[in-house]
């Protein structure tokens, strides 16, 4: 049975490993040097430093996934607009924990008066990534052909969006995100 809870300052060394193995091994991030603890802390405490979600899935006392919203870009236009980060770890992918994760980022985005959600995913052969995606309403919004190069290729970025609550149909209510600087 997994729960899904906020992320704490204390499951910083898991996030890493977790984070760290796709950063060796996968195409989903572009990073190509693991970050340590102490910065994955320090990324967590912008996410919610912005109120923005920052949670974890956990198995049987151990984290086995993280999913939050950061901001999409830091221009005031943006403030209702959020970009997601899913990871899951290598043992426990094919089993829900990323829908679960970025289904329960959705809803606390949603809450907070949010009108788009954007995914950057690196490789357009993420079959998983795209499926967890589409499978939480996500629609594609287009390719970056070969903007990366890693692991000895050419790596694209797919771009998918999806709206929360009303999206572009109607004005936002609310001021949206606190922007940094603005």
């Amino acid at each position: 049975m997994s729960l899904i809870r906020p992320a704490l300052a204390s499951d910083a060394a898991a996030l890493a490993a977790i984070y760290g193995h796709h950063v060796l091994h996968g195409l989903g991030t572009f990073e190509e040097v693991p970050p340590l603890a102490a910065e994955m802390a320090a990324r967590w405490a912008a996410v919610t430093g912005l109120g923005l979600p920052y949670l974890v899935a956990e198995i049987d006392g151990q984290v086995a996934g993280l999913a939050y919203a950061g901001l999409f870009r830091p221009r005031a236009a943006y403030r209702y607009t959020v970009e997601d980060t899913v990871y899951v770890a290598p043992d426990r992918m094919g089993q829900g924990l990323g829908k679960m994760l970025l289904g329960a980022v959705i809803t606390v985005c949603e809450g907070m008066g949010l009108r788009q959600m954007v995914a950057m995913i690196g490789d357009s052969g993420n079959a998983g990534s795209i499926g967890v995606h589409r499978a939480c309403g996500f629609e594609p919004a287009g390719v970056l052909p070969a903007v990366g190069y890693k692991h000895g290729r050419w790596v694209d970025v797919v771009q998918m969006r999806r709206a929360l609550n009303a999206g572009g149909d109607a004005a936002p209510d609310g001021a949206g995100l606190k922007l940094p600087g603005g």
